[in-house]
């Protein structure tokens, strides 16, 4: 091979890998392309995704506040329940005492015993 074939060789195989190389970034800027109108979508789309977020947020922190009174209401409402009902078994041992003070008042004196037969 002489040394001009040799050059125009070289120069046809650098053209050719010049043409593929601008041919590939071609395709990949065709494919990779965003159009304005994507753009505006996706801005769009983070937008309202900001939004849900700030929303969620917004909702956790209500269902949190909420939970806490509801577990304040409900701790309250567990203690008056508990001297609701220490209130009830004191009145019934009181209800107990008096009865049994009443049956020891009515007793016959002597250990007569009355009969309810006639």
């Amino acid at each position: 091979m002489s040394r001009t074939e040799f050059v125009l060789a070289t120069a046809i195989i650098l053209f050719v890998a010049f043409c593929l190389g601008w041919f590939a970034n071609w395709l990949l800027h065709r494919f990779t392309r965003v159009a304005a109108g994507d753009v505006a979508e996706l801005d769009r789309m983070s937008q309202e995704l900001h939004e849900a977020e700030e929303t969620r947020d917004q909702a956790i922190t209500y269902l949190q506040q909420r939970e806490a009174e509801l577990t304040n209401q409900l701790a309250q409402t567990e203690a008056e329940l508990g001297a609701a009902m220490e209130g009830l078994r004191d009145a019934r041992r009181e209800a107990e005492e008096l009865r049994g003070y009443m049956e020891n008042q009515s007793a016959p004196v002597g250990g007569e015993v009355f009969s309810s037969k006639r």
